[in-house]
């Protein structure tokens, strides 16, 4: 009993890591302005330096991701791989390859399904019969049956199969959640597909589909392609950018803003020459992959990268993630008025940031694999480390961290340092905008409501908002991301709240 209580314990102090970090790094800011700001300056300078080479590194990566995205939206995945698969050897056929759509729903109206659907029936390149698509219901939800009906009645003779799941209330151990209601439906089906009625598990991926999620026409298809052409198929996840143009016009430039910036950052991190990506949000495996790592887990929130770590200590750190450039367009959040948009845009990230809860569950699994290469795993927790501290901390860096030190320490002022700390800082972030102006130019052109046509008016608010960057980026992004670590800090678990769409 000691040693449960001490390993309890010890993941409990992992938990505080990601809130003792942030909040010891905002308070440096102020109390070593007052004692130590010569290190203080130090500290902003490297992260100004190290903020410049990721911007720069984002602009770049996402230009090249853009461009990629244009091409393969020309491609014809079946005939490409008719074209390459030839005398290969280890190819699957493409005719044997089918799929699983997971579709997990709470409360959700048709309308919003109706759109998912609407996608998943029509895409290019694939027979409708490959796809089966599983309305992961709740039982908790009172009209999941009739929304049911409605959903099987409208859909049924669009797919080989449409079949509904209804996740079971208060199991114990379980939190309310996507990712409790995917492991459900997740196991329905294989019983259904694998076990009752014979099918190979090794020609079924499966994909995990938020209730707003419009997959490009030819995803499927493509998916087809990579699956049987990739040797390493049941070590891979496959991921698409996740773009948030379903709803943009219609949600304040709050929102907007910040869900432009996510565009835009997640081509170019699929772009990322590291290698060391995560799946997000909608995103595919094999079968036999996701029932090797025991489905998701049941008992977290944020499931899509603790699903690629659960992968990734099953296999022996052998999984990875392969982009699929073709883009998969959601909803941002909104709401009946701007300020409910901007409130369920800011209990979303508060979701998301929660995802810190990997840290400590990486941390564990990491020791208790010493067959994954020492830097390998060493690898992976910085990456999850790096995301939740430049998460919850950037702002307070950029915006005040050159300020404080002069400010604060008037001696420290009058030192030519000191003196110059503002302007090195305003002459970075300045340089920083060409970054910014990526970013603007890349949305124009992947916006497909933009590149219809605004009005002149429409267009000065758009280039406008951007003013607003500073102030939304704080609302909408870090002070969520914080205020969940600081939730983690003390012991206070989140509940899983659906976004509401419209």
């Amino acid at each position: 009993m000691e040693r449960v209580w001490n390993s309890r314990r010890f993941y409990r102090f992992l938990e505080m890591i990601p809130g003792l970090l942030s909040w010891n790094v905002i308070l440096f800011l102020v109390w070593g302005s007052l004692l130590i700001p010569r290190v203080v300056a130090y500290f902003v300078i490297a992260f100004l330096i190290f903020w410049l080479y990721q911007s720069f590194k984002s602009a770049i990566l996402s230009i090249q991701g853009f461009w990629q995205i244009k091409k393969a939206q020309k491609i014809n995945w079946r005939q490409r791989y008719l074209s390459e698969k030839k005398d290969q050897k280890g190819w699957l056929s493409w005719k044997k390859i089918k799929h699983i759509i997971i579709i997990p729903t709470y409360k959700e109206p048709l309308s919003v399904l109706s759109k998912n659907l609407d996608c998943l029936s029509g895409q290019k390149g694939v027979s409708f019969e490959k796809l089966t698509v599983v309305l992961a219901m709740e039982k908790r939800d009172p009209n999941c049956r009739l929304i049911a009906e409605e959903v099987v009645e409208k859909y049924q003779n669009r797919f080989g199969r449409l079949v509904v799941t209804y996740h079971p209330p208060d199991i114990t151990g379980e939190i309310k959640g996507k990712a409790s209601n995917e492991a459900w439906a997740a196991k329905e089906i294989k019983k259904i597909l694998i076990d009752r009625e014979g099918g190979d598990i090794n020609y079924f991926t499966i994909t995990s589909s938020d209730a707003d999620t419009c997959f490009h026409p030819k995803h499927f298809s493509a998916l087809s392609y990579y699956f049987a052409k990739n040797r390493k198929r049941y070590l891979r996840f496959w991921q698409s950018p996740i773009l948030f143009y379903n709803n943009l016009d219609r949600v304040p430039a709050p929102v907007r803003i910040v869900s432009i910036i996510g565009n835009i950052i997640h081509i170019g991190q699929l772009k990322d020459p590291s290698g060391l990506l995560f799946n997000q949000s909608s995103y595919s495996l094999s079968l036999k992959l996701l029932d090797e790592a025991g489905y998701w887990d049941t008992d977290i929130i944020p499931e899509d990268w603790h699903l690629f770590l659960q992968a990734f200590f099953t296999k022996e750190g052998k999984v990875g993630v392969v982009p699929i450039f073709l883009p998969t367009n959601m909803d941002a959040p909104e709401g009946k008025t701007p300020f409910e948009a901007i409130k369920n845009r800011y209990l979303q990230c508060q979701r998301h940031a929660w995802g810190a809860t990997d840290i400590p569950y990486t941390i564990i699994q990491a020791k208790k694999h010493p067959e994954i290469p020492l830097v390998l795993r060493l690898l992976r927790i910085y990456k999850l480390l790096e995301a939740h501290f430049i998460w919850s901390t950037n702002w307070f860096i950029l915006s005040l961290g050159a300020s404080l030190p002069p400010i604060l320490n008037p001696k420290f002022f009058q030192t030519s340092f000191g003196y110059n700390l503002p302007k090195f800082s305003q002459t970075i972030l300045t340089v920083c905008l060409l970054a910014l102006l990526v970013i603007i130019v890349l949305d124009w052109k992947l916006d497909p409501k933009k590149n219809k046509g605004l009005s002149f008016f429409k267009k000065i608010i758009y280039l406008i908002q951007w003013f607003l960057m500073p102030v939304a980026t704080l609302f909408m992004s870090v002070l969520p991301g914080l205020h969940a670590q600081t939730k983690l800090l003390f012991g206070k678990r989140l509940e899983y709240l659906v976004t509401k769409k419209y």
